[in-house]
């Protein structure tokens, strides 16, 4: 049983998708958040390896070595749940575990919706499932008069890839420290609100502070390897599934109620900006009326959005406990 990492790269749903596996035995299917790319698993895929499953974690659309379409409508969530499903196809496989991080969440939680037949669990890392709302994402999101909610700074092409993508590693070490347990003295509310606010005259990144020094679970090679990514990828991909909030919430139309019936886990940090959003003080502790086999919601002290990096062995632990007991 190994636990190297091997590369390669599948056709599916009509893109290539980089890949990178570890192990052999039931599959689980690990999909990564903005900005990020599958080496945000680099702590996972060994775990599960070693535990008997086939953990695959793909660079997903628009980011690293997997196909950047050129249209922002190729990037919803029926496109991107889509390419999960044809990953299974390629790898054989009749079903997975699916988890999910960040923006990768929305893909695990959906993909449980849409295709149960496929998938047979899901864990969401940060983002928790979210139910269809009753009106269109974009005029929820908070707005003021000197301030915006950072995906609606995020709607206007070229706006947000010109200032991501003017310096890539200080780009990423603001995000990435910006979003880390380390960055806030505490644990944050769920529901608190005033997070996530971008200055009309400002940019995202004003309110990103550079670190003096990495957190302790980050090193200056996790800084380089995104960095390169981004640098030879760019930001617009990934950028572009915050430009289909909208659109996914019509094509969801025929959803709109329905539950997400698997066997579920769901696994934040006390610290992470996420759960201070708008709507989470109801949401979160009513996740289970809509995930009704809801397992478990484990909270991390002291962590923050970087779930996975920031609590490798507590995040390890939870999926095994989960895996076994399914």
């Amino acid at each position: 049983m190994s636990a190297e990492i091997r590369h390669r790269t599948v056709e599916t749903n009509g893109i290539h998708m980089h890949v990178a596996e570890a192990g052999d035995g039931p599959l689980v299917v690990l999909c990564h958040g903005f900005p990020e790319s599958w080496y945000s698993w680099r702590h996972q895929l060994g775990a599960l390896a070693q535990a008997g499953y086939h953990a695959v974690a793909p660079d997903m659309r628009g980011y690293g070595s997997t196909y950047q379409p050129e249209a922002i409508e190729a990037y919803t969530l029926l496109h991107l749940v889509g390419d999960v499903v044809g990953l299974l196809d390629a790898l054989g496989a009749p079903n997975a575990v699916i988890v999910g991080h960040d923006w990768g969440a929305p893909v695990a939680w959906h993909a449980a919706l849409l295709r149960p037949d496929r998938f047979r669990a899901v864990i969401g890392l940060s983002v928790p499932f979210v139910p269809r709302r009753t009106a269109r994402p974009t005029t929820l999101m908070p707005r003021t008069d000197d301030e915006v909610f950072y995906q609606l700074y995020f709607q206007e092409p070229g706006v947000a890839e010109a200032e991501l993508g003017r310096d890539p590693r200080d780009t990423i070490r603001r995000i990435l420290y910006y979003g880390s347990g380390e960055a806030r003295p505490r644990a944050l509310t769920p529901g608190e609100g005033n997070v996530g606010m971008v200055r009309r005259d400002g940019g995202f990144l004003t309110t990103h502070q550079a670190p003096a020094t990495l957190p302790p679970w980050l090193s200056e090679a996790d800084v380089e390897f995104y960095a390169g990514e981004f640098a030879r990828a760019g930001f617009r991909g990934g950028l572009n599934w915050y430009r289909n909030a909208d659109r996914n919430w019509e094509l969801l139309a025929p959803w709109a109620d329905a539950k997400v019936t698997v066997p579920a886990l769901y696994i934040a940090g006390d610290r992470d900006l996420v759960t201070a959003f708008r709507g989470m003080e109801r949401l979160l502790p009513g996740l289970k009326m809509f995930v009704p086999d809801l397992r478990g919601t484990i909270m991390l002290s002291g962590c923050g959005h970087w779930t996975q990096q920031e609590r490798p062995h507590e995040v390890n632990a939870a999926i095994l406990s989960f895996l076994r007991g399914l």
